[in-house]
C-alpha cells in the first residue's frame, strides 16, 4: 500500500496544479472593466437548423428583435423533412431586410454533416463579423450581439462566449447536464486564459470571415460529422487572437436533453473529436481526466484499508475545500451557482460516464450530428 500512498501524494499534486495553475487563472482573473461604447460593426448571424420547426417558432424572435444596428440572421436549412423551412420563411416575410436563408434539400446534401451546412451559410454572409449560434438555442439579452462582437479587435478574431443549458427542476439528469456544461466551461476558458485556447461551442461562437476562409474553413476535418466548432477552434485559435466574452448578457441558454439516452448520444459525438486535438491540448487534457479518476479511486482504496487514513483524509479534504472554491467562483461568473453544492457526487458520476463513453466510441463511433 505504500506504492498507491506515493501515487496518491503524485495525483493529488497534480489536481492541485490543475486547480490553482490553470483554472484558478481564469477564477481568479477580474473581469475587465466592461466597454460601454459599442462597436457597432456590421455582423452575420448564424443558425443551421435540421428539423427544428418547433424551436424555431419559439426562439428565432429572441435573435430578430437584437437591438445591435447592423445585422443579418442567415437562417440554414440543412436538409430538414419537418417544416423548418416553411418556418424560416414566414419569418422572412416579416422581416425580409434582415433574413437570409439557405436551404439544402436532400438531393443536394453532399457530406452529410453540419459542416457543409455552415460552410455554404458562411459564404452567404455579407460581413466580415460572424455570430453562431443553435436552433435549441436564445440569447438572454437583447444586447447579445452587441456584447459578444464588442471584443473583436485588429488582433482579436475569435471570441468565445458561454451557451448555458436551461434549469429543469427536481432533475438530476438536468443538474449533470449544467454541471458537465459548466465544468467545461470552466476549462476551455482556463486554457484560453493561459494562452492554450483548445475549443469554443457552437451554441455561443464568433470569429471573422477572413479567419475562416485563410484557413480553408473546415476543411482538414471535413470527413468528421462534428468538430465544427472546437476542431476550428483548435486549429485556428492563438495567445493572440482570441478573447473571451464573460459579461451575463452576452449568454445564451439551449434546451437541455430530457432523456439520458439522448444525451449521452451527444456527448459520444462531443468526445469522439478530442483524439484529432493538438498534442498538447490531448495531453493536458488527458492527463487532468487521469489525475480525477486516479485521485478518487486511490483516496477510496485507502480508506478502505485504513492506510495513512489521516494524512489521506486530511488531502481529500484539501482537495475538495479548493475544488469549491474554483468552482464556486466560476460558477458565479457564470450564473450556475445552483449546482454547486451538488459537485462532488456530480464530479464522480461525470468521470464514469466519460469513462464509459469513452470504452463505447473505442469500439464503433456515433454517427449523426
Amino acid at each position: 500500500m505504500l506504492f498507491v500512498f506515493y501515487a496518491f501524494i503524485l495525483i493529488s499534486i497534480i489536481q492541485l496544479i490543475f486547480y490553482l495553475g490553470v483554472f484558478g487563472a481564469f477564477a481568479f482573473a477580474k473581469n475587465p472593466k466592461k466597454n460601454n461604447i459599442k462597436l457597432n460593426i456590421p455582423v452575420s448571424v448564424i443558425i443551421c437548423a435540421h428539423n427544428e420547426e418547433g424551436n424555431l417558432n419559439e426562439f428565432l424572435p429572441s435573435f430578430i428583435n437584437q437591438t445591435h444596428p447592423h445585422f443579418e440572421l442567415i437562417l440554414i436549412n440543412d436538409a430538414s423533412t419537418d417544416y423548418t423551412l416553411e418556418v424560416m420563411q414566414s419569418f422572412q416575410k416579416k422581416h425580409p431586410n434582415k433574413i437570409k436563408i439557405v436551404n439544402i434539400s436532400l438531393d443536394k446534401k453532399k457530406f452529410g454533416n453540419k459542416k457543409h451546412a455552415l460552410t455554404l451559410g458562411i459564404n452567404a454572409a455579407k460581413n466580415e463579423y460572424l455570430l453562431f449560434s443553435d436552433a435549441d438555442c436564445k440569447p438572454i439579452s437583447k444586447d447579445w450581439i452587441s456584447e459578444m462582437t464588442a471584443h473583436f479587435s485588429e488582433k482579436k478574431d475569435v471570441i468565445l462566449g458561454y451557451g448555458a443549458y436551461s434549469k429543469i427542476n427536481n432533475s438530476w439528469l438536468n443538474k449533470l447536464i449544467r454541471f458537465e456544461t459548466l465544468f467545461t466551461a470552466i476549462q476551455y476558458f482556463s486554457y484560453a486564459k493561459i494562452g492554450l485556447p483548445y475549443m469554443g461551442v457552437g451554441r455561443n461562437l464568433a470569429y471573422k470571415k477572413s479567419l475562416f476562409s485563410n484557413n480553408k474553413g473546415f476543411a482538414n476535418h471535413k470527413q468528421l460529422k462534428s468538430g465544427d466548432d472546437d476542431l476550428f477552434i483548435n486549429a485556428n485559435a492563438t495567445n493572440q487572437n482570441i478573447a473571451c466574452s464573460l459579461y451575463k448578457d452576452s449568454f445564451t441558454v439551449s434546451k437541455p436533453k430530457t432523456t439520458f439516452k439522448d444525451w449521452i448520444l451527444q456527448k459520444r459525438r462531443h468526445i469522439s473529436t478530442a483524439n484529432h486535438y493538438k498534442p498538447i491540448h490531448q495531453f493536458l487534457l488527458g492527463l487532468f481526466y487521469f489525475s480525477q479518476i486516479s485521485f478518487w479511486a486511490l483516496s477510496i482504496l485507502l480508506i478502505i484499508f485504513d492506510f495513512q487514513l489521516q494524512t489521506v483524509v486530511l488531502i481529500l479534504l484539501l482537495r475538495i475545500s479548493i475544488y469549491y472554491l474554483i468552482l464556486g467562483i466560476t460558477a458565479q461568473k457564470l450564473n450556475e451557482k445552483d449546482v454547486i453544492i451538488w459537485s462532488p457526487l456530480l464530479e464522480i458520476f461525470l468521470i464514469l460516464i466519460q469513462l464509459s463513453i469513452f470504452i463505447k466510441n473505442l469500439v464503433y463511433k456515433p454517427t449523426h450530428w
